[in-house]
């Protein structure tokens, strides 16, 4: 399974989309930051499975149209950061979409993820990040393996988060180059995938484009039962 996240910089890098999908063989694409109404319904042979609908900066979900049935998707309001209760960019900041992937019979939820920014404290986006899991598991329910990938905002203390991952059953996995590297400060792994039933594989940070974010290529297979 073939995911590609990217943080489209308001919608910037829009035009990259169908070469990216078709360059990189993408099964799915998870987008933050875009503009959902100037979205197509179709990237390829990708079909558009779910967008935010009340966010100035959206979310999105694509999903490759001949391998996955979309059996339910929904969006979900996490907890507020004072930007967002003063700018209103982003008042939900999840999708959650369950599949059934038509090539393995594996159920499995994918998350498209967008936590508060910088201004907001570690600890919120934490807060963020373990209320996106809950939501996501009670859409999947117990036998769906999960993936959530998008803009994490975490480009600090990430081993600290990947103890919180541990303790809560879930993977953390980081890209192999840095995503964001706009402000010398502010560099490091923005974007990268947490996952429970599912194998990440690799996290390859894709040429930078019209975003301040580099785009990344998830490479994941699902985990046998029991293990």
């Amino acid at each position: 399974m073939r995911v590609i996240s990217y943080n489209l910089r308001k919608h910037r890098a829009r035009g990259e989309l169908e070469a990216l999908a078709r360059d990189f063989d993408a099964d799915l694409i998870c987008l933050q930051e875009c503009r959902t109404e100037d979205l197509p319904d179709m990237l390829g042979t990708l079909q558009l499975a779910d967008t935010t609908k009340t966010n100035r900066l959206g979310l999105a979900v694509y999903a490759r149209k001949d391998r996955f049935t979309i059996n339910e998707t929904q969006s979900f309001a996490l907890k507020k950061s004072l930007h967002d209760r003063l700018l209103s960019p982003a008042h939900e900041r999840l999708i959650g979409t369950s599949v059934m992937d038509n090539e393995t019979k594996h159920e499995v939820v994918i998350g498209t993820f967008h936590a508060a920014p910088l201004t907001a404290s570690n600890s919120l986006r934490r807060h963020q990040i373990h209320h996106a899991h809950s939501e996501l598991h009670s859409l999947g329910g117990v036998a769906a393996a999960t993936l959530m990938v998008g803009d994490f905002n975490y480009p600090f203390f990430t081993r600290n988060l990947n103890a919180h991952m541990e303790q809560s059953g879930y993977d953390l996995s980081l890209s192999d180059e840095r995503t964001y590297t706009r402000y010398i400060v502010f560099r490091g792994h923005f974007d990268f995938a947490t996952s429970q039933g599912i194998r990440v594989g690799s996290v390859e940070t894709l040429p930078r484009g019209d975003s301040d974010h580099r785009p990344i290529l998830i490479t994941a297979e699902y985990m046998p039962a029991g293990e």
